[in-house]
């Protein structure tokens, strides 16, 4: 689905009032939070995810490593908030955040 700028528009619209489900900080990518953020990508497909890093460099390898790991998009990353989208092979209409 992301594969215009149009279908990233409606997606960016869609995340604007979501609320961080995770919180990736100072220990990094532990295994809790990979799951915690694999969980949340198969419940809800669109997610918004906040960074702690000390710089730039920092949060561009966090957020390649998150999108790589869990074969998600990057929609937007603005400041220490991250919104990544992954299609859920079947969404529940009850969680998904584009369903609803």
């Amino acid at each position: 689905m992301t594969s215009s700028n149009a279908d990233k528009k409606h997606l960016r619209r869609l995340g604007h009032n979501l609320k961080p489900v995770v919180t990736v900080a100072g220990n990094g990518l532990t295994e809790n939070v990979t799951n915690e953020i694999e969980r949340a990508l198969t419940d809800h497909e669109l997610i918004k995810i906040k960074l702690v890093a000390e710089d730039r460099d920092a949060k561009k390898a966090l957020t390649d490593s998150i999108c790589k790991a869990h074969s998600a998009t990057l929609v937007q990353s603005i400041g220490h908030m991250l919104l990544i989208y992954r299609k859920a092979k079947a969404p529940d209409p009850r969680l998904s955040n584009l369903l609803r």
